[in-house]
């Protein structure tokens, strides 16, 4: 990781602990600063692509870390990633729904990474997902079903325990929605 991306991601952390510290508010806290690190990415990139990803991967990471060192809900903080993520993308497509789903795959590396409760912090991408769809006028079934399957194709590469932990807690009705995992991610099982 180069010295750019680890500063990212250490301030957003020290600016998720200082929220969290001062509001105890994990939401709010997570959607703001991701939505905010977004937008400037997408505006400076000019649009959608690798350099917004791994901006939200870098965001994903410090706010899990953040909200892990003072004891936040992961499922909430997830939530509120994927919720600025769709807020700083702000558009219908695609990108979005990509988008939607690799971040909830970074989700769960980052708070596996963390020794977090990954199976909250997967449902609270969808959550995230279904909010963010409604609020631009997304699908919210694909929306969901992106973030599901982001999170369980993340989870089974890094183990079928973490892979069903994760597969299990965004299967069924999640936020009023009935979630569908796509299956691709089952040839990655070992």
């Amino acid at each position: 990781m180069d010295t750019q991306h680890k500063g990212i991601a250490d301030t957003i952390k020290d600016e998720i602990v200082s929220a969290m510290k001062g509001t105890g508010e994990v939401l709010s806290a997570a959607v703001s600063a991701v939505s905010g690190v977004v937008t400037n990415t997408i505006k400076n990139a000019g649009k959608i692509g690798t350099l917004a990803i791994e901006a939200t991967s870098d965001v994903v990471r410090g706010t899990i870390q953040g909200v892990k060192e003072v004891g936040g809900d992961l499922g909430a903080a997830a939530k509120g990633i994927v919720l600025g993520v769709i807020r700083g993308i702000g558009q219908i497509g695609s990108q979005t729904l990509d988008a939607i789903g690799q971040t909830a795959g970074n989700i769960v590396k980052h708070t596996v990474e963390v020794v977090g409760d990954v199976g909250s912090a997967a449902k609270g991408a969808v959550e995230g997902a279904v909010d963010g769809a409604k609020e631009i006028g997304l699908n919210v079934e694909e929306a969901a079903s992106a973030a599901a399957t982001g999170a369980v194709k993340a989870a089974y590469k890094i183990s079928s325990e973490v892979g069903t932990k994760v597969e299990k807690a965004v299967t069924g009705t999640i936020a009023g929605v009935k979630v569908v995992v796509k299956e691709p991610f089952r040839k990655l099982k070992k």
